[in-house]
């Protein structure tokens, strides 16, 4: 095994990483979103945003493992942050810097290993994007392409405030956010002819929430709605609020009918929430979904008004039918 070598810039390196304030803090739904859109893309079992601090890397997000952290000088990280690209094992018994490493002969059994190097607004390396399989394999260009635009939703994540891009009631991406994500995911779909659609939720009630209760309350309602969103939709599929009553999900291998699976399965969780009379109201919420079409929509935005147009025309619908059924 062989140990990491030092940066040439450590000093000025850790001192970038620990005045980000991000070591020992909890998950992050803005950074795990990545490593779970890792992990589902590339199908390996484990997918990280390691930090490399002075004797430890830590972990700031992660999927498929337990481990919080582990010493640098074992780490596959500590290698990746010397260099500017992506960072390549395809067998790691194979590879003298690890082939008898405690992480490859030990649990969790690394065989294959990406890592993107991570850079801070500085410049400086303070971690990595990584990928884990416990087989190995190889990336083709059009992977390590694709790798490297994951990494750099990181790098973006480092450069612009969280308020910037997230709710601050929910903890989702917020439009813009939401938006920033999913130009980087309908590209890859595009070119693999991968399904996506996109769902989006009016909280019809909310408003209502919050002129008869007041804004904690109908921030604590937003949570709710948020919380049995991410319950009834899959890791890998991207939730945000994207105005103050809607909410959206991308579904990257959905097509209607797994749009409308997961759909039911919310209307499930919706309806065990509202018969529960702990609560002093129920949550409305009306949906509609817009399948991408390449041809049709030009960018990300003109999917989110195509389903946003038919949210609304469905709401001006179902008025008149109140409407009328009141007349009678």
């Amino acid at each position: 095994m062989i140990k990491p070598p030092t940066p040439v810039d450590e000093f000025s390196r850790l001192e970038t990483l620990r005045g980000l304030n991000l070591l020992d803090t909890p998950p992050e739904e803005r950074f795990d979103r990545v490593t779970r859109l890792a992990r589902k893309i590339f199908g390996t079992p484990i997918a990280l945003v390691s930090l490399v601090d002075a004797d430890r890397q830590w972990f700031k997000s992660r999927q498929g493992l337990d481990a919080t952290e582990t010493p640098r000088e074992i780490s596959f990280c500590g290698h990746a942050i010397l260099g500017d690209r992506i960072m390549v094992v395809n067998d790691a018994r194979l590879d003298e810097r690890f082939c008898d490493n405690p992480l490859v002969s030990c649990d969790p059994n690394i065989r294959f290993y990406a890592g993107y190097p991570v850079s801070a607004p500085d410049g400086s390396k303070v971690g990595t994007l990584c990928i884990i399989d416990r087989e190995p394999r190889k990336l083709s260009r059009e992977e390590l392409g694709l790798f490297r635009e994951l990494g750099r939703m990181i790098e973006e994540e480092l450069i612009a405030s969280n308020m910037l891009r997230n709710d601050a009631a929910t903890g989702l991406s917020n439009r813009l956010g939401f938006s920033l994500i999913a130009e980087h995911l309908l590209p890859f779909c595009e070119r693999n002819k991968t399904p996506v659609a996109l769902h989006v939720f009016h909280f019809a009630n909310l408003k209502t929430i919050y002129t008869d209760s007041g804004d904690a309350e109908a921030d604590r309602a937003a949570a709710d709605l948020a919380h049995l969103l991410l319950a009834s939709f899959r890791d890998s599929d991207i939730v945000g609020r994207i105005g103050l009553d809607v909410f959206a999900v991308l579904l990257a291998g959905a097509n209607l009918d797994g749009a409308d699976k997961a759909s039911a399965r919310l209307q499930d969780l919706l309806g065990e929430r509202n018969r529960d009379s702990s609560h002093s109201y129920e949550l409305e919420v009306a949906s509609q979904t817009a399948v991408y079409h390449p041809g049709r929509h030009a960018d990300v935005e003109s999917l989110l008004q195509e389903a946003e147009n038919r949210l609304a025309n469905s709401d001006a619908s179902d008025l008149a039918n109140l409407s009328e059924a009141e007349a009678v």
